[in-house]
């Protein structure tokens, strides 16, 4: 059967879930939720918005608990990082660090052994939000376009010095991913798409969402608007060959429009270069 991706205005997150087989099972008490965020410099604003962050954590209402996470990095500690998304906190929806938590096991990331919180081997719903971007001949930012809520993934190692897997990116990213059970829901923050050439970068606004729970689809239906061949992405072809998910994107069931969007982010690329 074909994944279901989602494409909605960037006001109607809860009309996306409408389609979401299974939300009933994301959405309960029995499950905590993490939602994996984004951010490395927060000044940037690269990343998911407060509004959908807080569209998000107000969708899974029944969750008695809900994690937004981030780690250390160069760029500063996790939590001040996510001071950014303050306005979503409450008693129930908190900032998380994952690099403060030590009650952790060792898991293997493109043959090192790394430890990971042991909050992901019980019962949880592990949602990823990133926004889409791309580059070329941007430097380290063309790294960027390997992915979007999968090169989210990175920021799970714990420790500062992650550009040490930048080497071996889809295999990190991949491994990650099968070290944590996967993603369950992935939420593309198209409200605003991020684009470099050289020393250039613009920001448009296509005020989208992508959304769906085969997170390689997801994945997909975001290469595919900021102008890449899905196919040809380096991580998505490594997920096909190990099984993880759809990047085919005939073989999708796409439920609304992201064509006009794609044109205009792809007339903004064009004059990028010229």
């Amino acid at each position: 059967m074909k994944p279901t991706v989602i494409v909605v205005d960037n006001d109607s997150l809860t009309d996306a879930f409408d389609h979401i087989e299974g939300m009933s099972d994301l959405n309960s008490l029995e499950r905590k939720v993490i939602v994996k965020v984004g951010i490395y410099n927060p000044e940037t604003g690269i990343c998911t918005t407060v509004k959908t962050l807080q569209s998000i954590v107000d969708s899974f209402d029944k969750s008695l608990e809900i994690r937004v996470t981030e780690s250390d990095s160069g760029a500063g500690p996790g939590l001040k990082r996510l001071e950014i998304w303050n306005d979503c906190y409450n008693e129930r929806v908190v900032p998380f660090n994952l690099s403060d938590d030590k009650d952790t096991k060792d898991v293997d990331i493109a043959g090192e052994s790394v430890p990971f919180p042991k909050i992901f081997s019980q019962p949880n719903t592990f949602i990823s939000t990133h926004v889409p971007r791309r580059y070329e001949d941007a430097g380290l930012e063309d790294l960027m376009n390997l992915g979007f809520v999968i090169k989210n993934l990175l920021g799970m190692i714990p420790d500062t010095r992650k550009h040490r897997f930048h080497k071996h990116l889809t295999t990190t990213l991949l491994d990650i991913y099968e070290a944590i059970g996967g993603i369950d829901l992935a939420v593309l923050d198209a409200t605003n798409c991020y684009l470099g050439f050289g020393k250039k970068r613009i920001t448009v606004t296509p005020n989208l969402l992508i959304v769906g729970t085969d997170a390689f689809a997801v994945e997909a239906v975001g290469g595919h608007l900021v102008g890449f061949e899905p196919t040809e992405m380096p991580v998505l072809q490594e997920a096909k060959k190990r099984g993880l998910g759809e990047i085919d994107l005939d073989m999708i069931h796409i439920i609304g429009d992201l064509e006009s969007q794609r044109e205009m982010i792809s007339k903004a690329f064009k004059r990028l270069g010229h």
